[in-house]
């Protein structure tokens, strides 16, 4: 059987045509987006700002009509959307959360959701929160796992999760499985290398999708791996779902710090709670000396929790077999849970549980609301 090409997938949309406007989503310039990964297609419907709910339908067409081509055996489309330009007649935009229905969660069944960032890249953001996860379910916890950074997924090769999600009813994705923790990654539906071309709507989307389109079912905590900085992502997180709380990440040098102190003040700024800091690669010993040596300076971190009157949570050395075992899809602490180092993530996870325990028994936070001036 011969590959399947973008010509292909664009015929078989052609046959789908706008429901209020003449033409088809094709013709109308509408796919902005089109990645095939073997007999997985992933595309984007550019659609107008406030049209995203009334042509959910039009989002399901796009899909059955991809999913009829011989071979192909899943579908995933995203609505994206621009903003109005500057000038441009259109309502101004809407804080977060008002276009939710009411009463209605995107996640529904999830307890808690907590947010692993990081102002700046390079810290070990998502192998904190790779192990944050996996020692929650040692813990006990159910547990699920959503990669969040679309630009770099990276956590299908740190959980060792191989495959492609599936979909039972051609609408809703069920996770990938590693250790007993689901899991949820663009890296499931692109090739690895593939670059990820898209725009901050097309983002926003496809986050709001691996939440609210994937069967996470009934789950304790659902770990939130963001990319760095403090942008659509994370905007998009608080816009959609009630967090939690978010941990914070950083190695201990102030140019981290510094982006650090921006993340802190940006979910602070969207009624988001600071669980506490992370201090990772905080110290290096030698495994046949033993001799400690602070590469990246030592304590920054912590320092910087208690500036901002937040919990300081952890601190994770800098060790060589953690990224040995990362990059092997066997996290630490469940290939060797008996280590320093496993030990440190367990106490991070158990201080996570515990905070979040202490939420748990005070008023249910409610959705934020950010303004823009």
């Amino acid at each position: 059987m011969s590959a399947l090409t973008k010509e292909q997938v664009l015929d078989a949309l052609r046959t789908v045509r706008h429901p209020k406007r003449a033409g088809d989503v094709v013709a109308l310039g509408m796919i902005t987006g089109v990645v095939i990964k073997g007999s997985n297609v992933g595309l984007s419907i550019e659609v107008e700002p406030g049209e995203a709910q009334a042509l959910e339908p039009l989002r399901r067409a796009c899909e059955a009509a991809v999913k009829t081509l011989p071979g192909v055996t899943s579908v995933t489309a995203v609505l994206t959307a621009e903003r109005p330009a500057a000038g441009r007649a259109g309502p101004p935009p809407s804080s977060p959360g008002e276009n939710r229905a009411p009463g209605k969660p995107l996640v529904p069944g999830v307890r808690a959701i907590v947010a692993v960032a990081s102002g700046k890249g390079g810290v070990g953001k998502s192998t904190t929160a790779v192990n944050l996860a996996m020692g929650l379910a040692a813990l006990g916890q159910r547990v699920g796992l959503l990669d969040a950074d679309i630009y770099g997924p990276s956590l299908p090769r740190m959980t060792g999760a191989v495959g492609r999600p599936t979909s039972p009813d051609g609408q809703r994705l069920r996770p990938m499985e590693a250790f007993g923790v689901k899991v949820m990654s663009m890296g499931f539906l692109v090739e690895e290398d593939a670059p990820m071309i898209w725009r901050g709507p097309m983002v926003q989307s496809a986050i709001q999708q691996m939440l609210g389109d994937v069967e996470w079912g009934t789950l304790d905590v659902l770990v939130v791996d963001l990319p760095p900085g403090t942008g659509d992502a994370q905007l998009t997180m608080a816009q959609r779902v009630p967090l939690s709380g978010a941990v914070i990440v950083s190695t201990p040098q102030d140019i981290a710090l510094l982006d650090a102190r921006k993340a802190i003040n940006m979910f602070r700024k969207v009624d988001v709670p600071i669980l506490g800091i992370v201090e990772n690669m905080s110290y290096y010993c030698c495994p046949k000396c033993g001799h400690r040596a602070e590469i990246f300076a030592h304590g920054g971190a912590r320092e910087c929790a208690k500036r901002y009157g937040v919990d300081f949570l952890a601190e994770i050395p800098l060790d060589p077999e953690i990224r040995e075992l990362s990059d092997a899809g066997r996290p630490i602490v469940l290939a060797r849970p008996e280590s320093p180092q496993a030990q440190a993530y367990l106490q991070l996870a158990r201080s996570v549980a515990d905070k979040l325990a202490e939420l748990a028994g005070g008023k249910a936070r409610r959705f934020p609301r950010i303004v823009w001036s």
